[in-house]
């Protein structure tokens, strides 16, 4: 999923502003990262909280019902290498938990919820969000004449 999203975040520094209008939602580039970070922090900090025989918090994003005015920022290269080190990080944390997991912890996991398995792959849903914005390098400025 986080490759298939920073793929498409490469073509992002192309945006041209305009914010992609999908469902009944806007996306942009900050947009969409905020978003599969968000997803991955969230349900990370779920699954811990359920493995330490905790309760999880509930969060309080905003989600993708909000745009902030930082959502609405040009997408920079220094975005793009922000958005790669958070991600892939973000990434390899959950691939180092879930490696620590036995099968029937990743099954019959612990509280209520999804099991990890089925956590772990709901998250391939937020590719949503980098997909929404798209594969911006077709995308060339209009040249008046």
């Amino acid at each position: 999923m986080v490759d298939h999203v920073l793929a498409l975040a490469t073509t992002w520094t192309a945006w041209d502003g305009r914010p992609a209008h999908v469902d009944d939602r806007v996306y942009t580039p900050h947009k969409a990262i905020r978003r599969v970070a968000d997803h991955l922090i969230d349900h990370l900090a779920e699954m811990e909280a359920r493995l330490a025989g905790e309760r999880p918090r509930p969060d309080h994003w905003h989600a993708s019902a909000t745009t902030t005015e930082a959502d609405l920022a040009p997408f920079t290269q220094e975005d793009l290498d922000e958005a790669r080190s958070r991600l892939v990080r973000l990434a390899r944390i959950w691939a180092n938990r879930l490696d620590a997991l036995t099968d029937e912890q990743l099954d019959a996991s612990p509280g209520e919820g999804w099991g990890f398995r089925e956590l772990a792959l709901h998250l391939q849903e937020s590719t949503y969000y980098a997909d929404a914005v798209g594969d911006l390098s077709a995308t060339s400025p209009v040249i008046a004449s």
